[in-house]
């Protein structure tokens, strides 16, 4: 139960969708009660993160969805501190971006960097949680910063801040 914030928050990005999420959840939480007395190792949040993703998994496999909207999730979460309108619209419109150009990743390079940017992992726990070598969660992290880097949503955004085309 203490990692289900966590888990919403990885099916979230990993599935596109808040209610699709919800789902996810429902059924790793399911997964997880089932096989909770296998459990043997040190991190439970690590361990319900990797049945939350293999839950997504079964779930994309079963409904693949284009039409989500990319960005929602971040509106979800967005918590703007700024009470200036325009500094508001500003920032609800760049981490709109920033979410659009995440949730644009290849779904490999998107879970290893939300695991490890937002959820805050060790490259040693995202390997275990994604079920890979740590060697290669290291490649994907650093091919997923290097996409977002690249990505024409955040150059425009880099664009409007240096006061370019609006």
């Amino acid at each position: 139960m203490p990692h289900l914030d966590a888990g919403y928050n990885f099916a979230r990005w990993l599935t596109r969708s808040g209610p699709d999420a919800e789902d996810v959840v429902q059924e790793a939480c399911a997964r997880a009660l089932r096989y909770v007395g296998g459990f043997h190792g040190d991190s439970g949040r690590a361990w319900f993160l990797a049945i939350v993703r293999n839950a997504a998994y079964d779930w994309l496999e079963r409904n693949r969805r284009p039409d989500v909207d990319a960005g929602a999730a971040l509106d979800e979460i967005a918590d703007v501190p700024s009470r200036n309108p325009e500094a508001i619209a500003i920032r609800h419109a760049e981490d709109r971006m920033l979410g659009e150009a995440i949730a644009a990743l290849p779904v490999g390079f998107r879970e290893v960097l939300i695991l490890r940017e937002l959820e805050e992992f060790s490259y040693k726990e995202i390997a275990r949680i994604a079920d890979i070598p740590v060697g290669t969660v290291m490649s994907r992290l650093a091919r997923a910063r290097a996409l977002l880097q690249r990505s024409p949503l955040l150059h425009a955004v880099d664009d409007r801040a240096a006061g370019g085309d609006t």
